[in-house]
């Protein structure tokens, strides 16, 4: 039976809320060990909101969505992150390019900078569909001030996941977006993580160590 309007934008305003929060999250934290963790419980908020999406909207094709979010991305990904750390003994703090302080303030001028972007183009949509959007953006560009903000390896492919995640959001946010897409989202975040996995793999094996400013140091690239 469809919810009445106010419960389906409050429950959805708060799931993609609390995804954009543990966006902060992840770029508050110091410990390696604590960002997989808090990567886990984003991708869990995601597929609760995918899955609450299926429900307001109707669209059975996102419980699919839903549960490749909870099982792959919320379980299988982080437990075999986990996994390569402990084998890779890199579960230490982590070096920043930039401090936690700024990398914060930069990251709520990109929220900001979202709403400007998305609100104005999307007048016309429901309320529900401009907000998720605007959050979705800013889980995007959140994951990638991750990425570029974290020198370890590791730390960086979860930037990537987390950008992965805000796209996600904003697929299951429209209403109509084709299954297809969703699935060769979720294949490719697949294929990527196989590859970065072996990549980790061959850096420890070729430099002993997963922070890129000692492998630019080992090249002669760094100061």
């Amino acid at each position: 039976m469809p919810t009445s309007p106010n419960i389906s934008y409050d429950t959805a305003h708060v799931l993609d809320s609390a995804v954009l929060v543990l966006s902060f999250a992840l770029l508050y934290q110091r410990r390696l060990f604590a960002v997989l963790n808090i990567y886990a419980y984003q991708a869990l908020f995601l597929a609760v909101a995918a899955a609450w999406q299926a429900y307001a909207q109707q669209a059975p094709h996102l419980f699919i969505t839903a549960a490749i979010a909870l099982v792959f991305k919320a379980a299988v990904i982080p437990v075999a992150l986990h996994r390569i750390v402990l084998r890779l003994d890199i579960h230490g703090g982590i070096e920043t390019a930039l401090g936690v302080g700024a990398t914060l303030v930069v990251g709520v001028a990109l929220v900001a900078l979202s709403v400007l972007l998305v609100l104005p183009v999307t007048t016309t949509s429901g309320a529900v569909t401009r907000e998720s959007l605007a959050i979705a953006l800013s889980v995007v560009l959140l994951g990638l001030l991750m990425m570029i903000t974290r020198r370890n390896a590791v730390t960086q492919v979860v930037g990537f996941m987390s950008l992965e995640n805000g796209l996600i959001l904003a697929a299951v946010g429209v209403k109509g977006m084709p299954l297809v897409v969703e699935l060769s989202v979720a294949f490719s975040v697949m294929v990527a993580f196989i590859i970065f996995g072996i990549f980790f793999f061959h850096i420890r094996e070729r430099f002993d160590t997963l922070d890129l400013h000692d492998i630019e140091r080992f090249r002669g690239e760094g100061g």
